[in-house]
């Protein structure tokens, strides 16, 4: 029988095996599961939709455990236009967590929900011997008017733009689990930087100040910017991306060639995917850096299918995601531990 990849399931099993299996139709559901679409959208009332998103947390460093469970679902809900005002939390700790640890997590959680008005409205918490690692899922839910929801949907001749995030969530992990390592390459200082980075591995920030002027909008988590590849499925677009254009953090960029990694298809969580009617790419970038978000236009959306990365004057087919390294990392991590 086959086995299931490490990481995020690939479309296809989806496809095959996940979607085809979702019990009874609701004529509630304005949007259900569906690739590229990281939230679900339901009728709350006239005016109203209620987006949905729920994320796990798993494989992260403990610091930024709280912040994390907070944020990963929090963001999917952003980018569909909405504000997370309800989540559900799940959080389960192998046997030993201390009581210090549930302290902190939980102060984390209450810290973000205050900062962005949202309210944890149940869940459930435990301690059980089958769980290696602390765990966490969570559901987010908020409203949005109906005029202004977001859909991570294309038109030929939008612009993406992109925030200067990229490659981010791999950089900020090798730190934290491969710190020994990377003293090969960086110092005790850039170290502890890129560790302190872990804060911006969200879109909530982004999403709110680009919502008035996008089209839609995606957060380049796992497979990082192949994610445009399901924004050009969905929407029947191609798309050009330029890597001149392409901005990345220098302790980042520095990480990613220790690895020998390209920056296409690293997972990217905090970066935000703009979808963004050409008229209005300027101004998206210049509200951004009036809130301190760097952000810059990668390529456009195109009538033609084809997906292309124009490097160094010439043109090659844009990668896909065929495996992300986080996961590899993570895993290196555990075989040495």
């Amino acid at each position: 029988m086959d086995q299931l990849p490490p990481g995020k399931l690939r479309n296809k099993i989806l496809r095959e095996v996940v979607f085809p299996n979702l019990g009874v139709e609701d004529p509630k559901v304005i949007y259900g599961p569906r690739e590229g679409f990281d939230s679900a959208v339901l009728e709350y009332d006239e005016e109203h939709y209620l987006v949905v998103a729920t994320d796990p947390v798993i494989g992260v460093p403990k610091e930024a455990f709280g912040f994390f469970t907070y944020h990963f679902a929090a963001s999917d809900v952003a980018v569909f236009g909405a504000r997370p005002r309800w989540l559900v939390i799940d959080l389960l700790f192998p046997e030993g967590t201390e009581k210090g640890f549930l302290a902190t997590v939980m102060g984390e959680l209450n810290a973000e929900c205050k900062w962005y008005g949202s309210a944890i409205i149940g869940g459930h918490t435990g301690v059980y011997p089958s769980v290696a690692e602390p765990t966490a899922t969570t559901t987010a839910m908020g409203l949005v008017r109906k005029d202004e929801l977001k859909l991570p949907l294309a038109r030929p001749g939008d612009k993406i733009v992109v925030t200067a995030k990229v490659g981010l969530e791999f950089a900020v992990s090798a730190a934290y689990f491969h710190e020994t390592e990377l003293r090969k390459l960086l110092s005790f200082r850039e170290i502890r930087e890129l560790k302190r980075l872990y804060r911006f591995e969200t879109v909530l920030p982004d999403a709110l100040v680009a919502k008035p002027f996008v089209r839609g909008m995606h957060d380049a988590t796992e497979g990082g910017l192949t994610a445009l590849h399901e924004i050009a499925d969905n929407s029947g677009v191609g798309f050009r991306a330029y890597a001149e254009k392409l901005r990345l953090d220098p302790l980042v960029e520095r990480v990613l060639d220790f690895y020998g990694l390209e920056p296409w298809s690293v997972s990217s969580s905090g970066t935000l995917i703009a979808i963004v009617p050409p008229e209005k790419s300027d101004s998206l970038i210049t509200e951004l850096q009036k809130n301190g978000i760097i952000a810059f236009e990668l390529g456009e959306f195109t009538e033609e299918k084809g997906r292309i990365l124009v490097e160094h004057g010439e043109e090659r087919p844009f990668p896909r995601f065929e495996g992300d390294p986080y996961v590899g990392l993570y895993r290196k991590e555990e075989k040495s531990s």
